[in-house]
């Protein structure tokens, strides 16, 4: 939709966050529409790479739901704007102006749910996944992704053995003892699709 727009050229896509990274580094866009559950080390870590090798790129965090978890983790990381896949074609057009422009652009449904969370803090609406690191988020959604030990270890350059031990740190604040009810819980706060099980 997006190659219709004379004022937009789509240089290229990607498959994963780990090309999506090498392909930023080899052509330099302007904007990146970003999902956030690419395969690989995801959209989010692949987002804070770009970032570092350019921090003046404007990414677009899309999301298949508004029902996110971490759309305020999102932003913080650097996102100039955040919107679901099902946002129509001015929506998305939009958040690409405002994003080019150095402007900040958060879909209606999920600038709601923000707002809403920050007001209800603390409630059964608390999501159990907002107590882990930004490294424990990221490995906690590998696992769920059934990415092994040693995948994991490398792509994130860490080793098997500082995965484990994040592993038992995410197991420990969720209370849980396994990678089947951290897959559950993964569900339960939509961290992971239960088509994705």
């Amino acid at each position: 939709m997006l190659s219709d727009d004379k004022e937009i050229e789509i240089i290229g896509e990607a498959e994963s966050g780990e090309a999506a990274v090498e392909q930023v580094r080899r052509d330099a866009p302007d904007v990146v529409l970003m999902d956030l559950r690419m395969p690989g080390i995801g959209g989010l870590e692949a987002m804070r790479r770009i970032l570092r090798i350019n921090d003046d790129i404007r990414i677009i965090a899309v999301t298949a739901c508004a029902d996110d978890p971490y759309p305020t983790r999102v932003m913080q990381a650097g996102a100039h704007a955040y919107i679901t896949k099902g946002a129509d074609f001015q929506e998305m057009l939009q958040a690409v102006r405002r994003a080019s422009l150095g402007q900040r652009y958060i879909s209606p449904e999920i600038a709601q749910k923000m707002a809403l969370g920050k007001v209800n803090g603390g409630d059964e609406d608390h999501n159990v996944f907002d107590e882990l690191s930004e490294r424990e988020l990221q490995i906690a959604t590998m696992i769920v992704q059934c990415q092994k030990v040693q995948t994991i270890s490398d792509r994130l350059c860490l080793s098997p053995k500082t995965v484990n031990t994040y592993r038992y740190r995410i197991f420990e604040k969720l209370g849980i003892e396994s990678d089947v009810e951290l897959t559950l819980k993964a569900v339960k706060h939509g961290i992971l699709d239960a088509d994705e099980v």
